[in-house]
């Protein structure tokens, strides 16, 4: 058994997905291989770039491709996350390398992939993006690496974990690729993005030929029932991270990701994706939790833990605070009463707690309020300032154009925000999507963003007449421009956004 993580995600952190099923295959003696093709194919694109000719091309690209080699060992240093402005002209010359190597018919970078006539959203086009696979700027990757690993493996039984929309036409590509040299070859297609497809009630399987079984939501149990293993154990398997290149990754020191949870404890915010898609919240006991990560920590020696819960529960919250790791950590957590508690915070900190990431979403009450978020902006004031004094950095993430909220409430936001700029670190910008498998919709005029088969949202006419176009105007020309904002936004770190601002914090 072959497990892929495909290009084109963020290469900071080995991936927690086929981790998780590598615990299993191992816990039931199934010999398997684990390939970060994300990570390879990076690697072996930079590794081959022809470095450009004096003259051929402009300065910046030409001292890019110049300082490629030091920008790669600079992301993997601390010493450059001790200044911002160094940092970004790394990433970001780094990233310009990425895009003027694969600069055929795409738009690709370090943590992303456009096709320029392709659209992830559209089956047919992900069809045809596995008709041909020559086409694909990893091509040249993956073209030798799938079948060396084939060959060495022995196995052309073929996961593909796919979770992010900038994945999907490399995974297709890849899949066609197999199909071409290995038509026997049995392909397995799970992930985030595949569990979101068929959440939606409309779905109709468009793959049928091409991909020869689909996996929804958590894989382990599912891939173990498709490979006809006897006796599948009930029991938790710990992550396995061990066959995954772990000095690789881009960032200084090796992070763990882990999974407490499935699903929202919350679950009440209208418009949710995780409620859209009646995702069920399933907690792993927390003792469970701190024994994984206890082991996890003395095996593989990662310097920072990235909880990837939707929030982490307070439960777990309480027990970490009480029994710390023993190395940084950072994850969700939901906006209440604990976090007002100067004691708790401090605790937390102590705990090796550098960041909690917030979905505040909106700084008008009754905006939160008709989203059913259960957030009460008074504690979500007194709670940024308790963990301002406790040491902890705040990534705050806000929505604007939501059904409920015109210009007036989205200036609200904006004050409470400038308010409050001495107590958030870091700022996640977005705009309101519908969720296209949503119970709201039936609520609002809705029309298709494009023409697309596989799209997760839907347009959507506001009821208040507060359009994308004007939240955009809006966002640009007012909310951005703030003095106090703007000072906040300066500090993101470019591409790599929360997964690197923990060590901004350190």
């Amino acid at each position: 058994m072959i497990l892929i993580h495909p290009p084109v995600a963020k290469p900071c952190e080995p991936p927690g997905g086929i981790a998780r099923l590598s615990g299993a295959l191992t816990a039931h003696g199934i010999r398997h291989k684990l390939l970060d093709a994300n990570l390879e194919a990076l690697l072996y694109t930079l590794q081959n770039t022809e470095p450009v000719i004096h003259g051929q091309h402009d300065k910046w690209t030409s001292r890019t491709f110049r300082n490629l080699a030091d920008n790669l060992a600079a992301i993997k240093d601390q010493y450059i996350y001790q200044n911002i402005d160094r940092y970004k002209r790394a990433v970001i010359d780094l990233n310009h390398v990425v895009e003027m190597a694969l600069n055929n018919n795409s738009i690709v970078g370090l943590s992303d992939y456009r096709h320029k006539e392709l659209s992830p959203l559209r089956s047919a086009d992900l069809i045809r993006a596995a008709e041909n696979p020559e086409h694909n700027p990893y091509y040249p990757y993956f073209r030798k690496r799938l079948p060396a690993i084939i060959q060495q493996e022995a196995s052309t039984m073929i996961g593909f974990s796919l979770n992010y929309l900038s994945q999907a036409i490399c995974t297709f590509a890849m899949i066609g690729f197999l199909k071409q040299q290995y038509p026997m070859a049995t392909i397995i297609l799970g992930g985030g993005l595949v569990t979101s497809w068929m959440s939606n009630p409309h779905w109709k399987n468009p793959f049928a030929g091409l991909v020869d079984a689909l996996v929804t939501g958590p894989g382990e149990h599912q891939l173990l029932s498709l490979m006809d293993v006897a006796g599948i154990k009930n029991t938790h398997c710990i992550p396995d991270f061990n066959a995954l290149p772990l000095n690789d990754y881009l960032s200084p020191g090796l992070v763990l990701p882990y999974n407490a949870s499935t699903g929202c404890y919350w679950n009440k915010c209208a418009f949710c994706p995780e409620k859209a898609e009646s995702s069920p919240y399933i907690p792993m006991p927390v003792n469970r939790v701190m024994e994984d990560i206890g082991r996890l920590v003395v095996r593989i020696k990662p310097v920072l833990v990235h909880l990837l819960d939707n929030a982490v529960s307070p439960a777990l919250l309480k027990r970490i605070a009480e029994k710390p790791f023993g190395v940084p950590w950072y994850g969700f957590a939901r906006i209440d009463r604990r976090l007002t508690d100067i004691d708790f915070c401090t605790a937390l900190k102590q705990s090796g707690c550098v960041m909690l990431k917030l979905g505040l979403e909106s700084g008008d009450q009754g905006v939160l309020d008709k989203m059913h978020k259960g957030i009460d902006l008074n504690t979500a004031s007194l709670a940024l300032k308790t963990l301002k004094q406790a040491g902890i950095a705040t990534y705050i993430y806000l929505i604007f154009g939501t059904p409920a909220e015109t210009l007036p409430e989205a200036r609200k936001t904006l004050e409470f925000i400038a308010a409050h700029h001495e107590t958030v670190s870091y700022l996640n910008l977005a705009i309101f999507n519908m969720p296209v498998c949503g119970a709201e919709i039936a609520e609002f005029e809705t029309s298709s963003f494009y023409e697309s088969d596989l799209s997760l949202y839907t347009d959507f006419v506001h009821p208040k007449g507060w359009n994308r176009k004007q939240v955009r105007q809006f966002l640009n020309n007012e909310f951005k421009k703030h003095k106090a904002v703007a000072e906040i936004i300066k500090k993101d770190p470019p591409i790599f956004t929360s997964n690197h601002a923990p060590f901004f914090e350190s």
